[in-house]
């Protein structure tokens, strides 16, 4: 893993994150570590997340996942967008909170390898993704 940011460069990654309303605000997402080709966010649960059956929908394990991996990529000038994605569900919460850590598997001049896994905060393994990117600089 990559040496995590210090508090003021954790702030910066915050505040410019802040402007991605539908993480941070509709979904209630929390950015709590961030590093170079890292990061690691949470979500508390809440009626909003949850499916007719009283489980957490499917697509906030892929919010969560997909804004780790934008944390631990788009950070000190650099860019790259999710151009390809896959998520396996292995369980499936009710409550809680939700935590999301992106880790950098492989890079390239144009391509990046993330494996992206959600836990639980009782311990169980939620869903495991892993997403390719296309770094634009």
């Amino acid at each position: 893993m990559s040496e995590k940011f210090d508090e003021r460069e954790l702030e910066e990654v915050r505040n410019f994150f802040a402007s991605d309303k539908y993480a941070m605000e509709a979904t209630g997402i929390v950015i709590d570590e961030a590093g170079d080709d890292y990061s690691k966010v949470s979500v508390k649960i809440n009626d909003s997340h949850l499916s007719a059956t009283g489980h957490v929908m499917g697509g906030v394990m892929f919010v969560l996942s997909d804004f780790a991996f934008a944390v631990a990529t788009n950070t000190r000038g650099r860019m790259c967008v999710n151009t390809s994605s896959s998520i396996q569900y292995l369980f499936s919460p009710s409550d809680g909170t939700l935590f999301a850590t992106a880790r950098l598997v492989k890079s390239g001049k144009r391509i990046a390898f993330y494996e992206v896994d959600v836990t639980d905060d009782k311990g169980h393994d939620v869903s495991h993704a892993q997403i390719t990117g296309t770094w634009l600089r």
